[in-house]
C-alpha cells in the first residue's frame, strides 16, 4: 500500500494553456511544469502568453522594484 498518492494538479472547470502543445486544456491534462493557469475561461487561457507579457511589462516599469541601489550597481 502506497503512503502517498500521486495527485495531478488542477480540476475540471479550470482552464490552462499548455506550453508544450500550444493549446488550451481543461483540468489536469499535462504536467504542471508545462502549463500556465488556472484561468476562469478557455478564452482567457488562450491569451495566457499575452497576459504574462503584460504582467512582465508592468513589473519592469514598476518603480517599487527598481530603486536607486539597483540603478547605481550596488
Amino acid at each position: 500500500m502506497a503512503l502517498f498518492r500521486k495527485r495531478k494538479a488542477g480540476k475540471p472547470g479550470e482552464w490552462y494553456y499548455c506550453l508544450e502543445h500550444g493549446k488550451v486544456e481543461e483540468g489536469p491534462e499535462c504536467p504542471g511544469k508545462d502549463r500556465m493557469g488556472p484561468y476562469t475561461s478557455p478564452e482567457e487561457a488562450a491569451h495566457a502568453i499575452d497576459i504574462a507579457r503584460e504582467r512582465n511589462d508592468e513589473w519592469e516599469t514598476d518603480p517599487r522594484w527598481h530603486d536607486r541601489r539597483r540603478q547605481e550597481g550596488d
